[in-house]
């Protein structure tokens, strides 16, 4: 059985938008699309070299307990045009039930258009464990001990 994710509609967002969807029978994510507010649809939403923004889907999800939503980029818009997210992962909890906004960031030299409709980051649903935490008086000894960033070696 497949795990399903509920979805409502923002009252304003344009029902002719396609809901996230998996663009090959192996893909991991799920494309979701830029669903801009009406004032915006013609003219897109122009991200400047280096500015951050929430761009709108115009949905709402109801993720299943012991899941979460991951937001995650798309690799064609990073390598074509330095679109990315700053906070990759995104993470979206199982008791959110807000707007789902995807926060992109042009790191790319020229300004950058999303258009209406426009697929703008991968969806990917994921199990979470959640930990207990215990304060200890030691941590147990391993070959790596407390080496770092880069202890390993390079290569």
């Amino acid at each position: 059985m497949a795990l399903i994710l509920k979805i409502l509609r923002e009252d304003w967002a344009d029902a002719a938008i396609a809901l996230p969807s998996y663009a090959t029978a192996g893909a991991a994510g799920a494309d979701v699309r830029a669903n801009l507010r009406p004032e915006d649809r013609d003219s897109g939403f122009t991200l400047a070299s280096m500015q951050r923004a929430i761009v709108p889907t115009g949905l709402r999800v109801e993720i299943p307990p012991g899941f979460e939503v991951q937001i995650r980029p798309r690799s064609g818009l990073a390598l074509k045009h330095g679109i990315t997210l700053p906070n990759t992962p995104g993470t979206i909890d199982s008791d959110y039930r807000g707007p789902m906004g995807v926060l992109l960031v042009n790191l790319g030299a020229e300004p950058y258009t999303v258009h209406h409709g426009d697929r703008i980051a991968q969806l990917i649903i994921a199990p979470v464990v959640q930990a207990g935490f215990a304060l200890v008086d030691a941590l147990g000894e391993t070959t790596r001990g407390d080496g770092g960033f880069g202890s390993t070696g390079r290569g």
